[in-house]
């Protein structure tokens, strides 16, 4: 059997493609949702309604002796946020695809605009940080669904001090109600969108984001009465955390949110969860992921490891708190993934004890354990005094394997 998968670009016949209608026309086999199939002649043919990957593979399953061709159809261009990336393979099949007119090629069309310098992320069931990406880049392409409609993307860049940047945002695209908007994201922060529209945003002022790597100052945060991880013990600990742009990162003892804040710029296309306990902390946390626009830190209220089960499996761990549960939490985050990196930071001798001890009989891990001494500046006078603060001690757990890949 021959199988087509065939991107049918963003809605109107239109903008099908020749080798579209022509595997349109040998399929015999049609499988789509209403809103595709509904303007392709499907007389003498068999059709299915379905874009779940499971239900497609088991239609194949049930006609590929006794039908030679079947038709996938996809909206936009197969390999562009499509459906066809999830299907996975057809053993015994030959599949083709036939790409189609994506939803961003239509778009700068209309916009009149070149797009092979766009950088291009979706916001459609997924938390990409639209914030991180506008700062680095002077055209972002998006799509937008769900949770995460059009207006709601112009909020966070507004409350991001990025209310002034261009936004297109395009809505029912090459259809008679097509609609496209424009205006600043502080303009367009109050409209209401269709939940499947895109999104063209020009920042014409890009420069370099004025955010260090790691290490924050420690003012730009909201603290309150809430310890908070200062900015030295923070760089250091990143550093050697390393984590990577799109891993899932546990904070774990949150606080303010001073670690959480910092992983989640780190890891723009990844995710942060910062588990917290105390009421007061987690409105700092809410407040600090408002302020620095981290849509990509996720809080979990409630204490560890009893919060952590539902979550998903981490690449990496901060742990900055424990509530004297440290052998709990460790056990838990190695059950979801035994190769997680986990980098703690403690003050007390008795808790650098206990963090030792647990790793005693564990073989398969080494620990890397540096001791960070601070002093800060002061006046006294006319003279700048240093003042000396706690000794602490910041240790790297790596699974054996892990640490010699790097």
């Amino acid at each position: 059997m021959i199988i087509y998968i065939i991107g049918m670009g963003p809605g109107s016949p239109d903008l099908w493609t020749a080798a579209a209608r022509k595997a349109l026309k040998v399929s015999t086999v049609l499988i789509g949702d209403k809103r595709m199939l509904s303007n392709v002649c499907t007389t003498g043919k068999k059709v299915w309604y379905s874009v779940k990957p499971s239900e497609i593979h088991r239609i194949i399953d049930e006609v590929r002796e006794r039908e030679p061709a079947a038709a996938i159809l996809v909206s936009g261009d197969a390999g562009f946020f499509s459906l066809a990336n999830h299907l996975g393979p057809f053993p015994g099949c030959t599949v083709k695809r036939c790409c189609g007119i994506s939803s961003l090629v239509y778009f700068a069309a209309q916009l009149q605009m070149p797009w092979q310098d766009a950088f291009v992320i979706s916001r459609h069931g997924r938390n990409e940080s639209v914030i991180h990406a506008v700062f680095m880049h002077q055209k972002v392409f998006c799509l937008t669904g769900g949770d995460n409609p059009a207006e709601r993307l112009c909020r966070e860049l507004s409350g991001a001090g990025l209310g002034g940047v261009r936004v297109y945002v395009g809505e029912n695209l090459s259809y008679p109600a097509e609609n496209i908007t424009s205006g600043t994201a502080s303009e367009l922060a109050s409209y209401h969108f269709e939940s499947l529209a895109v999104v063209m945003i020009l920042n014409a002022a890009i420069r370099p984001p004025d955010r260090p790597v790691c290490g924050l100052d420690d003012a730009l945060f909201q603290r309150g009465a809430v310890p908070m991880t200062k900015q030295e013990i923070r760089a250091v600990a990143i550093a050697k955390l390393q984590p990577r742009a799109d891993a899932v990162i546990y904070d774990i003892g949150a606080g303010t949110g001073s670690c959480s804040v910092e992983l989640a710029l780190q890891a723009p296309w990844g995710r942060v969860y910062s588990f917290e306990v105390q009421e007061d902390a987690l409105v700092l946390l809410a407040k600090n992921k408002e302020r620095f626009g981290t849509e990509n830190m996720i809080i979990i209220a409630g204490k560890a490891p009893n919060t952590m089960s539902g979550t998903e499996k981490p690449d990496f761990a901060f742990i900055g708190g424990t509530k004297g549960n440290a052998a709990a939490i460790m056990d838990m985050i190695y059950r979801k993934n035994y190769a997680c990196r986990i980098v703690l930071t403690a003050i007390a001798i008795e808790t650098l004890a206990a963090v030792t001890a647990y790793y005693a009989d564990k073989k398969e891990y080494t620990l890397d354990i540096t001791q960070v001494s601070v002093a800060a500046s002061r006046m006294s006078g006319p003279y700048h005094m240093m003042t000396g603060r706690n000794p602490v001690f910041i240790i790297r757990a790596d699974y054996i394997s892990v640490k010699k890949e790097i």
